[in-house]
């Protein structure tokens, strides 16, 4: 037990968040069992850090980061630890890579049962279902989604500067206000190009090459966060690999099923099964038309985030395909998008049409909503494309 207390307090001195993130006031950290997901790479276990810094600080006692990457843990239970913890007055638990322990669910749910005067904060990865897979902590567990930075976190970051978030109805009813306002004290613009290329994944600040860096977080999240969780046999990674390569090549695009299962050599059935474990690693989104769901065939595929479009085929990157990966990406967590209608690229919760465009020089249609890359402050229906960056 004093190993690992030292191991926290050393990781309290010694990693930290350029960043607060949105989520920690988000969270009801009441909750006696909480599960922070989260794609690889987004800083889940810097925000479990943050965490015990900021509710407990260093050198106390009552809080205890853990990784069960540990062998220890090949040995000592969850549940036994939680118990020795507790019994020394432990009260929060923040336990790391969850998924690398066997019947993980099963001795959180004891420890639940068991241990009410425990809190467990507990991270894993953004495939891991804990309410369809895990029946053991359904009604239980409260969970939450860690996402890669907005655009709003990276400009707060890079030009040293504070600005809030804005809800999609402010941004629609005062967009030019809001862009005014910030527009006068930075140039949101300047920094723009570098988050779609490197600002969503926090280790973009570590002193590595980021390409690199991202196509090695970009495999690992098959090897580990598809094959391992799913229980994939190793012997598919590579139609797994081809499978996103295709897909990002061509993305955003209507994906041709039949074709894609004939160059991985698999079935129609198993391609899509193969796009939906892409989708929920945070590798790619489907775009459903309205009153589609999975399994059916998704409209269009994208690729999650903009940063992932460029490392695979680096001179190749369309700059359109750019524009509407960051919008679906910035309004993915608090709305709901399907195609759009009346020649619009998205609909965005069942009401407002949108089209992406390149510059302001576009045929204004009023039924529609535009998101204009190569604008700084918009008017009326033509927002800014960067001001969708602020919606977290």
């Amino acid at each position: 037990m004093e190993t690992f207390f030292r191991t926290h307090n050393y990781l309290l001195e010694h990693t930290y968040s350029s960043v607060r993130r949105l989520l920690m006031d988000e969270v009801d950290w009441n909750d006696r069992l909480i599960g922070i997901k989260g794609s690889r790479g987004v800083g889940k276990t810097t925000f479990l850090l943050e965490y015990a810094r900021e509710f407990f600080g260093k050198d106390n006692r009552e809080c205890l980061y853990i990784n069960l990457n540990h062998f220890y843990f090949t040995e000592c239970s969850i549940i036994d630890f939680a118990a020795e913890f507790r019994a020394k007055g432990g009260k929060v638990l923040l336990i790391d890579q969850v998924f690398k322990y066997p019947g993980w669910s099963h001795e959180l749910r004891y420890c639940y049962d068991h241990f009410p005067d425990l809190r467990i904060v507990f991270s894993g990865s953004s495939v891991m279902r804990l309410k369809e897979e895990n029946p053991d902590l359904s009604g239980r567990a409260a969970s939450y989604n860690l996402r890669g930075f907005s655009f709003r976190e990276f400009l707060n970051l890079m030009a040293n500067t504070s600005f809030p978030v804005y809800s999609f109805e402010e941004i629609l009813a005062d967009h030019t206000i809001i862009a005014e306002s910030i527009c006068s004290k930075v140039k949101p613009m300047a920094f723009f190009q570098d988050y779609l290329h490197h600002g969503y994944y926090p280790f973009f600040l570590e002193k590595r090459n980021f390409s690199e860096n991202l196509l090695k977080t970009m495999n690992m999240m098959l090897e580990v966060d598809v094959l391992y969780i799913k229980q994939i046999e190793q012997s598919y990674l590579p139609k797994l690999r081809k499978l996103l390569y295709l897909l990002a090549i061509s993305a955003p695009c209507a994906p041709n099923v039949s074709q894609l299962s004939k160059d991985i050599e698999t079935s129609r059935a198993t391609v899509m099964n193969y796009i939906k474990y892409l989708t929920d690693a945070r590798l790619t989104n489907m775009l459903y038309n309205e009153g589609d769901t999975f399994p059916k065939k998704p409209a269009r595929v994208y690729m999650h985030n903009t940063n992932l479009m460029y490392p695979i085929r680096p001179a190749d990157v369309n700059n359109q395909a750019i524009r509407e990966t960051f919008f679906y990406n910035m309004l993915h967590k608090g709305n709901k998008l399907n195609t759009g209608v009346k020649n619009a690229h998205f609909l965005v919760d069942g009401t407002y049409n949108f089209r992406i465009e390149e510059s302001l020089k576009v045929r204004n249609n009023p039924d529609l909503y535009y998101a204009i890359d190569k604008a700084e402050v918009g008017s009326e229906n033509l927002i800014p494309l960067w001001l969708f960056g602020f919606l977290y």
